[in-house]
């Protein structure tokens, strides 16, 4: 059994960070060099508590631990990717990171080393506070005056309850190394090289599926995230609303610059590029572009989630009528959609198979579908057994929700979607009915109307808890809430 040198300290300077001393200060005068590393005041913090995340942390990562007793587990958080030239994408941990540590800073990684004791023992490999004797802090363009001050190792020790080490040490060390490791890979590309002799990507791959599969029952930290996304979400789709022209065309930018505005004050971010679909822009399932308009007379179809700061999403879809009235035709495929999420919704519940919802809704939708007349002379039953209405409907009908927007993705199929319900799954209903604007194979006053209702559904143990119920959903509620919100 290997072991991982557990000291924590800085490491001694080397030929290779003497030389990046000497060319951060080779533009600068002796004087000016001197001058910044005197007369700043100590802000290490000595007060930090660890956060409440920390104590399920440190049960989930057990947890892990028990599914690979002897070896060596490596969980990078990533590092930023370029945008454009010198500049990056705002940065976004790797979801099995921030769920084993709670923590959200780049280039980190966690590293669970097996002891002879049995068990692992947990160390994140961080960047330290940026060095002042070298001149970093000011000098180098990451550092600590450029993009603000990091967490020292001391402080984010207190703060996610687990040790932390200088993550600049780490190649090193896992060089060393020469027991069983598994990486999960993608996110670091230094990590991954430094281990490609190392961890064997078919054991790798094992490593995330087991990763994904543990995140389908949610904790109480978890639930209570997601009840609060949704909560937010719920204040952006207001927003939304009272911005609406009930007169005038609405941009789709300023739609969806609203609802973001809405999530950066409730929280991090949205937790997905928001479909904000005017028109018949509704009848594509992930229109991002958003570069149309709303119109008054048209449907808005919104699809949107707050993503909180502990980097949980809301997933929520409402179709509204732009000018706050269905007309006869909006109206008749909204109720369809809502009926089959009525249906579907009820289906969730502990011990129902996983496919359940998505079946019970699209065996509705085909109801009314073959009702209209649109599969000729071909029953329901029929029509549904050739998959008919998909022309119409498209897409599954709900995902797992968590961290990501579509949770758990790697989880074992036996445990997913060919799986049994639990309480602690959040899952998303949303059933839709897309008719294309050139569809021949439908009456034209269909052509252009896409609608799809979405919910975010915790399975519990009596059955299930609507946790977006804040937001309306049956036809005339949602006429009488616009009404309320509009001026």
């Amino acid at each position: 059994m290997t072991h991982l040198n557990q000291e924590t300290t800085v490491p001694a300077e080397t030929d290779e960070s003497k030389q990046r001393k000497n060319g951060l200060y080779r533009q600068v005068s002796i004087e000016l060099a001197e001058n910044m590393k005197q007369g700043w005041a100590d802000t290490e913090r000595h007060d930090l508590q660890p956060l409440t995340l920390s104590a399920y942390t440190a049960r989930r990562r057990a947890e892990l631990s028990a599914r690979f007793p002897g070896e060596v587990l490596v969980i990078p958080a990533g590092n930023p990717k370029v945008r454009a030239n010198d500049t990056t994408y705002s940065f976004r941990p790797s979801s099995d990171y921030v769920y084993l540590t709670g923590d959200q800073s780049q280039d980190a990684v966690l590293v669970l080393e097996p002891t002879q004791f049995g068990g692992h023992r947990a160390t994140a490999f961080m960047l330290p506070r940026s060095d002042r004797e070298s001149g970093e802090f000011w000098l180098d363009y990451h550092g600590e005056l450029w993009d603000g001050r990091r967490n020292s190792l001391t402080e984010n020790g207190r703060l996610l309850g687990l040790p932390c080490a200088d993550v600049r040490t780490l190649a090193d060390r896992l060089g060393s190394v020469t027991g069983p490791i598994r990486l999960l890979r993608g996110y670091d590309a230094g990590i991954d090289a430094s281990l490609a002799d190392k961890a064997r990507v078919g054991q790798d791959d094992e490593f995330r599926v087991v990763l994904s599969g543990m995140r389908l029952v949610k904790d109480e930290f978890e639930i209570t995230d997601l009840r609060f996304a949704c909560e937010a979400t719920a204040l952006g789709f207001e927003d939304v609303v009272r911005v609406l022209g009930a007169s005038a065309p609405t941009s789709e930018r300023l739609i969806e610059g609203t609802f973001w505005t809405r999530a950066r004050i409730e929280g991090n971010d949205v937790g997905y590029t928001s479909i904000c679909a005017g028109g018949p822009h509704a009848t594509i399932l992930h229109w991002v572009r958003n570069d149309g308009e709303a119109r008054p007379g048209d449907l808005l179809l919104l699809d949107a989630g707050v993503e909180t700061r502990n980097l949980y999403t809301a997933d929520v879809t409402r179709t509204l009528p732009v000018d706050g009235r269905f007309t006869p035709i909006q109206r008749k495929v909204y109720e369809a959609v809502y009926a089959a999420q009525e249906a579907g919704i009820a289906a969730v519940k502990p011990g129902a198979a996983y496919r359940d919802f998505h079946d019970t809704a699209q065996r509705v939708l085909t109801e009314h579908l073959a009702a209209w007349g649109l599969f000729g002379d071909r029953s329901a039953d029929e029509a549904y057994e050739l998959g008919l209405q998909r022309r119409w409907t498209l897409a599954g009908t709900g995902h797992m929700l968590g961290l990501d927007v579509h949770d758990c993705a790697k989880a074992r199929t036996e445990m997913y979607v060919d799986g049994t319900l639990e309480p602690g799954m959040v899952l998303t209903v949303e059933p839709g009915i897309y008719f294309q604007t050139d569809d021949l194979t439908v009456p034209e006053e269909y052509r252009g109307i896409g609608v799809r209702i979405e919910d975010d559904i915790l399975v519990t143990e009596a059955g299930n808890e609507n946790l977006s119920a804040g937001l309306p959903r049956e036809a005339n509620e949602v006429e009488a809430w616009m009404a309320r919100l509009r001026p």
